[in-house]
């Protein structure tokens, strides 16, 4: 496929930072929270919801070890309730879509109808997927999720009704778009054979996944398990986070489902959001390429050290994975993931690879704290072994990002529901104009 060529803007450059720099300073004299967050991460409050909650500081302030809440369920809670059951995921979405746990009978009717909508428009794989293939998955997927909409006779209705079947059509289909967008690249751009799977009926998304994914479509159940836990840990996260805040912004325009879940995607795809393992697996590929003793912690730490002063890695002074927006002294995703991804090493002879990822874990925030102002703590998150546990399982980078936005549609749709429910007006923030009159 022809690529097409770039404009040559290099001239511009000069004007735009001119006209639109805007001085650090300002931001502190007109008391602009940047990022809609304070110094301690605290955001600015927008919104009220029942969906999830995140906690991150005691009663008192002070930074504490991290809790997340579903619907009033502790997410520790979750995980162990479900921890002999294939279908984690679908029982936590039935959760955050209906606001309380299913029982046997809501469960199976409820994965009864995902696995009935578990299927694309005739010819939507050749028609839409096949073409125009890209390495940008999240970008396939988007252009897919809007050009459903042209196949649904209500695409714009917005009744809760409409509302909750089509965000339910979207959970189904969404492991479909993204292994089927992945396989289309890695035919026509790298390419690699073509092979199209479909979706098993007695299989859970997380066994899907790999079915569609693999050639052989063979899997264990340690893969499947870790897969699924993956997808209950990342499927929602309060309606403050980028994607969520997104999806709760286009939702108060009025607009369809369809439109709205493809802007939550065009959020979810950035490296500061969705895409931070991919940074972090390509930041363990160079510590592995450049620190030659990876027993030796002082090595390790000199690295990291100029990795933080950007003179290593991609120059950007970050150490992926490390830190997180709200919380402090631990990231409650990571503590119960890291435990699956023990147990992945294990199975696939990794166990050296997580031994430097521990070392990593527990010296980079020595590290950070000797270089900058810690006000809220440091600690490893969810993305810091999401990307290891992927690569455990073969599952291709490209497809990274689009395993968090598999998840996480389960999260805006509660989001998007819940705004349909409550919500009165168009979100609308203030900006203050600093422009100077001609």
């Amino acid at each position: 496929m022809k690529k097409r060529d770039s404009i040559d803007t290099s001239g511009y450059s000069d004007l735009i930072m001119e006209n639109d720099g805007i001085p650090p300073e300002y931001y502190e004299k007109y008391d602009v929270k940047r990022g809609l967050r304070d110094l301690n991460g605290k955001g600015v409050l927008a919104g009220l919801t029942n969906v999830s909650n995140i906690i991150a500081r005691d009663p008192d302030g002070n930074p504490c070890d991290g809790q997340l809440w579903y619907r009033g369920y502790r997410i520790e809670e979750l995980i162990d309730r479900y921890r002999g059951n294939d279908y984690g995921y679908e029982n936590l979405a039935y959760l955050l879509l209906f606001g309380d746990l299913p029982g046997k009978k809501e469960s199976k009717e409820f994965i009864d109808k995902l696995e009935d909508v578990r299927e694309l428009p005739t010819n939507f794989t050749r028609d839409v997927i096949m073409k125009a293939p890209t390495k940008d998955v999240m970008n396939s997927m988007t252009r897919a999720i809007l050009t459903l909409a042209s196949y649904d006779r209500n695409a714009s209705e917005i009744s809760i009704e409409n509302v909750v079947s089509q965000c339910m059509q979207l959970i189904a289909v969404f492991p479909m778009l993204a292994v089927y967008s992945y396989h289309a690249y890695n035919h026509y751009e790298n390419l690699d054979s073509m092979y199209i799977h479909r979706p098993l009926p007695d299989m859970s998304t997380s066994e899907n996944i790999l079915n569609l994914l693999r050639p052989d479509s063979k899997f264990t159940k340690t893969e499947a398990k870790a897969l699924d836990v993956a997808l209950m840990l990342h499927m929602e996260h309060g309606g403050g986070n980028n994607s969520s805040f997104t999806t709760r912004v286009v939702t108060s325009s009025g607009a369809d489902t369809y439109a709205t879940i493809a802007a939550a995607m065009c959020s979810l795809k950035g490296p500061r959001h969705g895409g931070a393992n991919i940074k972090v697996m390509e930041m363990m590929d160079d510590i592995r390429k450049h620190v030659k003793d990876r027993d030796d912690d002082e090595e390790i730490q000199d690295y990291l050290t100029k990795i933080l002063a950007g003179e290593a890695f991609d120059g950007s002074g970050l150490i992926y994975g490390m830190g997180h927006a709200v919380y402090s002294k631990s990231d409650p995703r990571e503590v119960i993931f890291r435990k699956y991804v023990e147990q992945l090493s294990e199975e696939k002879g990794r166990t050296k690879d997580l031994a430097l990822y521990r070392k990593v874990e527990s010296i980079a925030p020595i590290v950070i704290a000797k270089k900058r102002k810690i006000y809220k703590g440091v600690s490893p998150n969810v993305d810091f072994y999401s990307g290891f546990a992927y690569d455990m399982m073969d599952i291709p980078r490209e497809m990274f990002t689009p395993i968090f936005a598999i998840a996480r549609v389960a999260g805006w749709s509660a989001h998007r529901i819940e705004e349909l429910v409550t919500g009165s007006k168009i979100v609308r923030p203030a900006y203050k104009s600093i422009m100077k009159k001609h």
